[in-house]
């Protein structure tokens, strides 16, 4: 078999989605967001797509094997950083396809000026085993959980007084939740800390995005200032994905994000979805266990690599 690697192109949306699925189930992917991604993405994360396809005679000729995600930490202050997350399908593994797409991501971010890149890796040995074997480093490990949100108990949401529960669908201005969300990202467990992206740049990445639900995405809010957050994303179809729960740090401790997260689930159940993803840093002790009173159980994981460019 021959393989092409080349960029992506707006018709190859519904594969990619189709490969994404395939090789991370736990993950909520739409054409609709792929597309998105390609075409929106902030400037300053030099965001590419790059895809593997058979280019032979055969009958799967021109169909996308793997795809690879490319781009710049752009939300941290440390420069040269990047990051290369290469999927593959499954049932197109061990035709080179994997291999041909890191070479090509980490030409692009070395010619980026990237030193550092940063690779998620399924945990799994035949992942990892790719990963080392090209050079990269274990850093900090993910959870995937889900919940069965249509069959879930879900405790009653409990009296919190003085917070006015609102949803971002309610708010006129998201720079308040901007706000909060560097807050509350300042020292979330992580290998690069988000500490340096513009409003601007926010707004492209996370406000805009089209599979976040602003009338899901639950705030708690304390003199009418955003203290706590969930965000929910969603599929069109019976899928919700929480994204980003966090609270400020002078506001923890008091059971907020538990209970911005809960007021979601609450009405994506009431709208619908049947079933409910997150990502959890598996060093998250205090998220973790939100989830797991919540009835969250550990479907998969995932590894940070990383790997200096730089030589």
């Amino acid at each position: 078999m021959s393989l092409t690697v080349r960029p992506f192109r707006p018709a190859d949306a519904p594969a990619v989605a189709g490969v994404l699925r395939a090789a991370a189930p736990y993950q909520l992917v739409t054409p609709e967001l792929i597309a998105w991604q390609a075409a929106s993405a902030p400037a300053a994360e030099r965001y590419a797509l790059l895809v593997a396809e058979d280019d032979s005679r055969s009958e799967s000729a021109g169909e996308p094997l793997g795809v690879a995600r490319t781009g710049l930490l752009h939300e941290s202050a440390e420069p040269g950083l990047g990051f290369a997350n290469v999927s593959v399908h499954p049932g197109r593994r061990g035709r080179g396809a994997g291999a041909a797409l890191l070479a090509a991501a980490e030409r692009r971010l070395a010619g980026l000026g990237v030193v550092t890149a940063y690779a998620k890796v399924a945990d799994d040995p035949v992942a990892v085993a790719f990963a080392e074997r090209r050079g990269y480093r274990r850093s900090r490990q993910a959870l995937q959980l889900r919940l069965e949100l249509a069959t879930a108990t879900l405790p009653d949401l409990p009296a919190a007084p003085g917070v006015e529960l609102v949803t971002a669908a309610d708010l006129a201005d998201p720079r308040p939740v901007y706000e909060a969300d560097l807050a509350a990202a300042a020292d979330e467990p992580g290998d690069a800390p988000m500490d340096d992206i513009s409003y601007p740049d926010w707004l492209a990445a996370y406000w805009h995005r089209p599979d976040l639900d602003r009338e899901l995405t639950s705030m708690a809010m304390v003199d009418g200032v955003v203290v706590a957050f969930s965000v929910a994303l969603t599929d069109g179809g019976d899928g919700y994905q929480s994204g980003m729960t966090g609270t400020r740090p002078s506001h923890r401790r008091a059971g907020l994000a538990g209970l911005v997260k809960l007021a979601s689930l609450h009405r994506a159940r009431r709208t619908g979805h049947r079933y409910a993803v997150t990502t959890n840093d598996a060093g998250n002790d205090a998220m973790l266990a939100i989830n797991r009173r919540l009835g969250y159980r550990t479907v998969g994981a995932e590894w940070r690599y990383l790997r200096d460019l730089s030589g």
